[in-house]
């Protein structure tokens, strides 16, 4: 049941973040905004996010994640309750700062819990979630915007349903069971001493360019399919929904063997396929250029979960909460820089390069895990071999 009480959060956590992007066409028109301020109210969430991923295992381990969850998911509805209200980018940018700080807590706080506590299976199925309720905003915006571009009933409709969701984890906070491997008030480490962590360093970049592939891919995929495939725009947004279907069923597809598999062998497979999409990507063929994009999601799905998972047992127990807290924060960080980034290459030179783009990235994600991997191995033989000269040594 609390399971499935997380699933729901999960799902919560996803309906704000296409929310924004469906509605601002009409909303920046209504309140007079520019309709390149989006970018703003988009950065400023995100900074917020991060802030709250880094803080994150101090909150959770005074109050627990169950009372973090449900503050959190509160602190999102009531900024869109709110939304609807608002009648300037002003009022609109200062909200973004409670919708911000909520989401980056809830996401770090649950994905620690799940990944300390449930197999790689459920957080595969949990990030899922999170696309089905990026998938379900949308269409709860648009319902709204067929009658009389009301706007502000989407953002009441969808902070309704959050503060319901809300409720529901306060009712369960007795469901919520003290993580074994991490208790309340345990010490904390300071951030130098975490960043000190062999391996950290190699996660946290590995965290911030699969992102940037991730984010990139979504926000560009049209824009390539028009400019350089030559699709007309209607059938490029059609298409470009395909990379999202990707990463949702292959979320809930792998879920159901990566236990078998294993973490690490589901990253390299998961790279191996979006590999795979990518080639389909650079030949000169339109309907290789649509499997592509779909197998390039498939391959993507996996990883985020996978890395996540596998830090408890890559980093210590003791270590987990805040390394992925800075997981979360290099995730955001990623989000936020580099799909502008690559708006502004292929601004000054052609949107072809959109596979090529994604490939570096791709290759780094590669190279971050091999290399994260590679020192934790020799870290736990160092550790053994410290431990049996210890045992000699006693033994004489």
């Amino acid at each position: 049941m609390l399971l499935v009480i997380i699933f729901i959060a999960f799902i919560g956590l996803g309906l704000p973040d296409s929310l924004s992007g469906a509605g601002w066409p009409v909303i920046h028109a209504a309140i007079g905004a520019p309709l390149a301020f989006a970018g703003v109210l988009s950065m400023t969430t995100t900074a917020m996010t991060i802030v709250s991923s880094l803080v994150s295992n101090r909150i959770t381990q005074r109050f627990g994640t169950g009372l973090v969850a449900g503050v959190s998911t509160a602190m999102v509805a009531s900024g869109l309750l709110l939304y609807s209200l608002a009648n300037s980018v002003w009022q609109m940018l200062a909200l973004c700062v409670p919708i911000g700080l909520g989401a980056g807590a809830i996401d770090a706080a649950l994905n620690h819990y799940v990944a300390a506590n449930f197999s790689s299976r459920n957080l595969s199925h949990l990030h899922c979630c999170w696309g089905i309720g990026a998938a379900i905003s949308p269409r709860i915006m648009g319902y709204f915007l067929k009658n009389n571009a009301n706007w502000q009933g989407g953002y009441l409709t969808v902070g309704a349903i959050l503060m319901g969701i809300a409720l529901l984890v306060f009712l369960s906070l007795r469901l919520w069971k003290t993580n074994a491997k991490l208790p309340l008030h345990a010490k904390i480490k300071p951030v130098k001493e975490i960043i000190k962590i062999k391996g950290v360093k190699y996660v946290m970049i590995a965290f911030l360019c699969y992102c940037a592939i991730e984010t990139t891919a979504g926000l560009w995929v049209a824009s390539y399919l028009v400019g350089f495939r030559g699709m007309l725009p209607h059938v490029a947004a059609s298409f470009a929904s395909l990379y999202f279907i990707g990463i949702t069923l292959g979320r809930f597809v792998s879920g159901f063997f990566v236990d078998r598999v294993g973490d690490a062998r589901m990253i390299r497979l998961g790279l191996l396929v979006a590999l795979l999409g990518l080639i389909l990507l650079f030949l000169p063929f339109g309907e290789t250029s649509v499997a592509g994009i779909l197998i390039l999601g498939l391959g993507c799905a996996p990883i985020y979960p996978a890395i996540i998972h596998d830090t408890p047992l890559c980093f210590g127990a003791e270590n987990a909460a805040p390394i992925i807290g800075f997981e979360m924060a290099s995730a955001y960080t990623g989000a936020t820089i580099i799909p502008p980034l690559f708006g502004l290459i292929a601004q000054n030179t052609t949107i072809g390069i959109y596979p090529f783009f994604l490939l570096f990235f791709l290759a780094l994600v590669f190279l971050m895990t091999q290399k994260m991997y590679k020192t934790i191995k020799e870290n736990t033989l160092h550790d053994k071999r410290d431990e049996t000269q210890i045992l000699e040594n006693g033994n004489r």
